[in-house]
């Protein structure tokens, strides 16, 4: 997959409690990102095995139901990968590798 300045905020975001499961609009909340953005990369994250997704059923009526995201074993596994390596290139001082902002539209 390729790693983007918006799959990166996401991924990272993610790493932060590898274990949880995270709704949309805490992820768009925490990285600044649109909902045109985050919820794309959802589905290349699940098409590519990285992430699951479950729907939650409200504990109250009238309560609007969410679709909680949570990255697999893999997942944590090739984003702490693609990440270290991130980080290795800008350390490296490869070309390209500049740290975009958190919320840059892509």
């Amino acid at each position: 997959m390729r790693m983007t300045p918006q799959l990166e905020c996401v991924l990272r975001f993610f790493l932060e409690e590898p274990g949880a499961r995270r709704y949309g609009y805490e992820v768009m909340k925490a990285t600044q990102l649109a909902s045109g953005t985050v919820y794309p990369l959802f589905a290349r994250l699940q098409d590519s095995g990285l992430v699951v997704s479950a729907w939650e059923t409200p504990a109250d009526e009238g309560q609007r139901p969410r679709r909680y995201y949570q990255l697999t074993g893999e997942g944590v596994r090739v984003a702490r990968l693609e990440l270290a390596h991130l980080t290795q290139k800008r350390h490296s001082g490869a070309p390209g590798t500049a740290r975009p902002a958190a919320g840059t539209a892509g």
